[in-house]
């Protein structure tokens, strides 16, 4: 049982300059979207981030609109924010597959997200993970956010890309 394991928080970052966030939500299940909502508008106020908020038809919707504000808007990280319940169809695992790969993507070229779309089997436990009093994944996921913020700035400068470099001095063609 899960309940009864602990588990290891980090510390919540500290940032000498402003942060901003965009919280995007896909509100399918309003109730369970608006407690994802308030911890991770809560979690952004106590590290003073500001949090933008936008919504989105559905979870496959959240990572196109993380990758349109990437390219098109001003943001230091996103949070990615929805609810997908099991059903009686296959649906259930296009939905969580899909959106939780293209979020992957999206990180693995620089952008800084915390998941927070639930994958849940039933109602029960969507209320448990949301609440803010509860699990609060919301708030999680505005921490794991804003924790990559902070690598992304201390490696800001650092480029070094990804494979063979030879060294300054070698001729090149």
């Amino acid at each position: 049982m899960a309940t009864a394991e602990t588990h290891y928080t980090m510390p919540l970052p500290e940032f000498d300059r402003p942060v901003k966030l965009l919280i995007v939500v896909a509100p399918y299940y309003r109730d369970i979207a608006d407690s994802l909502i308030a911890g991770a508008q809560a979690m952004a106020a106590r590290c003073g981030a500001v949090a933008d908020l936008i919504e989105v038809p559905g979870a496959l919707e959240v990572p196109t609109a993380i990758a349109m504000a990437e390219r098109q808007a001003d943001y230091h990280g996103y949070v990615a924010l929805g609810c997908v319940i099991r059903g009686e169809t296959t649906h259930y695992e296009t939905v969580c597959n899909d959106s939780s790969r293209a979020i992957s993507l999206l990180g693995l070229q620089g952008a800084c997200i915390g998941n927070g779309i639930l994958t849940v089997e039933n109602r029960a436990q969507a209320e448990v993970r949301a609440d803010p009093a509860g699990q609060d994944k919301g708030g999680a996921a505005a921490a794991a956010a804003l924790h990559l913020i902070t690598l992304s700035r201390r490696w800001s400068g650092a480029r070094k890309g990804i494979g063979f470099r030879p060294p300054e001095d070698t001729f090149r063609a």
